[in-house]
């Protein structure tokens, strides 16, 4: 049997590659999505690097507080009040620039209330620390709960056939759910990927055309709880009606089945 290149792989990944893409700036618009959408070595590098260059930002900005007001000219005078007790250096600028943006809060430095551009500068610190952590731990989540492990446990059979059943033909697959958390509001459809040439004479490489699993009867809305069997009816509606059985095995084409719904437990 010769080896088809697939427009969909069995696990559902998509076998299609962006090429060409000029308009490159429309992917930072939307910044979520695409941080999302990031491989997961990338994914935790911008995860890193977001927390990092904000402490490291805003311990700039405690050292050069300090450094403008001479705090570091006065670390042996115990009658000179700085911005912030303690603070000896960058080091432990970014060390108390931490502690403020984690609210970690061990004691040994802290800010004073002899320097108000601190204070401003400690509420930015923590309105943006809650703004970070709120964009990328959201991120974090998303990415970990996207549906592609849930559908590991998603077991389709391994081949479709064709058969008689209730003296219809009829095109059949099995498909089942291994967890005992139920899919809510699980529906499924099917698409067959054909190329086509329309009647003008041009040439579609990629036509997609519906395959009915029961959507004019509602049983493309499955109680999935235990294996089901789904149904396409070869009859005068399907795209199969003309294929004879030796064309089905000769002809290139693919069918696509999307079963989409929510997991109670998420």
């Amino acid at each position: 049997a010769r080896k088809r290149q697939r427009y969909v792989e069995k696990d559902g990944k998509c076998n299609v590659q962006h090429g060409n893409v000029r308009e490159t700036y429309r992917y930072l618009t939307d910044i979520f999505t695409t941080l999302v959408d990031l491989k997961w070595r990338f994914s935790l590098l911008v995860f890193i690097l977001a927390y990092a260059v904000t402490w490291l930002f805003f311990g700039l900005i405690w050292w050069f507080i300090a450094y403008c007001r001479g705090d570091l000219d006065h670390l042996e005078d115990h009658a000179w009040t700085p911005c912030v007790n303690n603070l000896n250096g960058f080091v432990s600028a970014f060390l108390f620039s931490i502690e403020t943006e984690t609210t970690i809060g061990y004691g040994h430095r802290v800010i004073t209330d002899k320097c108000p551009e601190g204070i401003v500068l400690l509420l930015l610190q923590a309105i943006l620390g809650s703004m970070v952590n709120a964009f990328m731990v959201g991120c974090m989540f998303v990415k970990i709960s996207q549906p592609n492990k849930r559908a590991e446990t998603l077991v389709f059979s391994s081949h479709a056939v064709v058969s008689l059943r209730d003296d219809r033909l009829c095109l059949m697959f099995r498909v089942g759910d291994l967890r005992d958390s139920h899919i809510v509001e699980a529906s499924i459809r099917a698409k067959l990927i054909k190329s086509k040439q329309t009647q003008e004479g041009e040439f579609i490489p990629l036509d997609q055309t519906d395959l009915s699993v029961g959507f004019e009867t509602g049983d493309d809305r499955l109680f999935l709880v235990s294996p089901l069997i789904i149904s396409h009816e070869i009859d005068e509606r399907s795209p199969f009606w003309d294929v004879s059985r030796h064309q089905l095995e000769k002809d290139d084409f693919e069918i696509v089945v999307i079963l989409e719904g929510m997991v109670e437990a998420t």
